[in-house]
């Protein structure tokens, strides 16, 4: 891996909401609103956290119906596994972040926060990747 992609990868994983999203991805793949209902942020902030961690190659999406899914991408699996299951990984796995998290990501697949959240959501709010300008001109016609 070149040094440049290696940067870019400690990076995407050196902001704490981007660590608790890709463990999260470990376990299963992810809406855009169950990551909104586990870490408790708007969608725009998922979206941009997304977006950071799809240029590093940590994080892909794809789209069934209306709902983005977030998934590791199978190449870049073992070498996630490899950075976040190993003795650093532990140690998050036993933080109160992380408790909480994984028992937000428990009450989403009980609770069926996919079908029953974002089903209620305007189509809008669970797309991503869209730019600031686009997001502002959005919010501007919404007011008018």
């Amino acid at each position: 891996m070149p040094v440049k992609n290696a940067v870019r990868l400690f990076k995407a994983l050196s902001d704490p909401a981007r660590l608790r999203i890709m463990l999260l991805l470990l376990r299963r793949e992810i809406c855009v609103c169950e990551i909104m209902f586990i870490l408790g942020m708007e969608q725009t902030r998922v979206s941009h956290h997304m977006r950071v961690l799809r240029e590093a190659g940590l994080a892909e999406d794809t789209r069934d119906g209306r709902w983005i899914i977030y998934r590791i991408p199978a190449g870049s699996r073992g070498l996630v596994e490899n950075l976040l299951q190993g003795a650093l990984g532990a140690e998050v796995e036993r933080s109160p972040e992380m408790a909480g998290d994984l028992r937000k990501l428990e009450a989403c697949v009980r609770e069926n926060i996919r079908g029953r959240v974002c089903a209620a959501l305007p189509p809008q709010a669970v797309r991503t990747a869209r730019s600031t300008r686009a997001t502002r001109a959005m919010r501007a016609s919404e007011r008018s």
